[in-house]
């Protein structure tokens, strides 16, 4: 990850307007606003956010704004710049760092930071990303959080207003989400996400942590080879079972099929 604050030459003394970051594995870019940001001061495309009271731009508007800032994909002359400029391919990255995030519509340019030079207040902000995820049944998302918390969320109304509802028609489409580079929230496709800290707001808070759901996942969800140690029966067995409804697996690999413990102890009852 690569930090650089965004300032203005045109400010004597040199002052953190807002914050690029880069997760250079997946190309992605966030740009995060102070929240002692002055509306004036901030950059045009950035203002918008701040007006409405949002401090973190979400990936694609900050690609956009790194876009205006460099060569233009269908530039006439690009592999000949790409050639003076020793680079391969086309890099938007790459492409920005040439002239340090200037260009000739603004005076804004990049400053590089290391994260111990961000804003105090961002280890709040940064603290409400998201570390996992679990889709549950009813539209639910149970979301961990960095600061440790864990929250229940019915996202059914934020997805209602997208009209993406395709995603609610059924569970193996509700649970094909992804969680965003770097916890910023979660997404299905590129068809809807929804930012992590709109997900804070409306999760109820349960009293559970990480570690906690951890040690029931070690000690409740097994392997096949396991339940036929349970049972004293054979793979075809299982899978027997596992045809007949009388053994429900919990995942949709039929590789590497994981079953309750307490379920399969249960057939030893019955």
């Amino acid at each position: 990850m690569k930090i650089f604050a965004i300032r203005s030459e045109s400010m004597r003394k040199a002052k953190n307007l807002a914050y690029l970051i880069y997760y250079e594995k997946e190309k992605t870019f966030y740009i995060e606003i102070p929240d002692d940001a002055d509306e004036w001061e901030t950059p045009l495309i950035l203002s918008s956010y701040l007006k409405k009271g949002e401090k973190t731009i979400n990936s694609y508007h900050s690609r956009m704004w790194v876009q205006q800032r460099i060569v233009p994909t269908d530039r006439q002359n690009l592999g000949q710049i790409l050639k003076e400029n020793n680079l391969e391919n086309y890099d938007e990255f790459e492409l920005l760092m040439l002239s340090k995030g200037r260009c000739s519509q603004d005076d804004y340019y990049l400053y590089p930071l290391s994260e111990d030079k961000l804003p105090a207040d961002f280890e709040v902000r940064f603290s409400k990303r998201i570390e996992d995820v679990i889709p549950l049944k009813n539209n639910y998302l149970l979301i961990f959080f960095r600061n440790g918390e864990i929250k229940k969320c019915n996202v059914s109304l934020f997805i209602e207003e997208s009209k993406c509802t395709t995603v609610l028609s059924e569970y193996k489409q509700f649970s094909s989400l992804e969680i965003l580079v770097g916890g910023y929230g979660v997404a299905w496709g590129t068809v809807l996400s929804i930012p992590n800290e709109k997900l804070y707001d409306i999760g109820e808070s349960i009293n559970l942590t990480l570690d906690d759901f951890k040690c029931f996942v070690q000690n409740r969800v097994i392997s096949i080879s396991e339940a036929c140690d349970i049972l004293d029966c054979s793979r075809q067995n299982i899978s027997d079972l596992i045809k007949r409804g009388k053994l429900t697996p919990i995942n949709s690999k039929s590789n590497n099929i994981l079953l309750m413990k307490n379920e399969v102890v249960g057939r030893r009852w019955d």
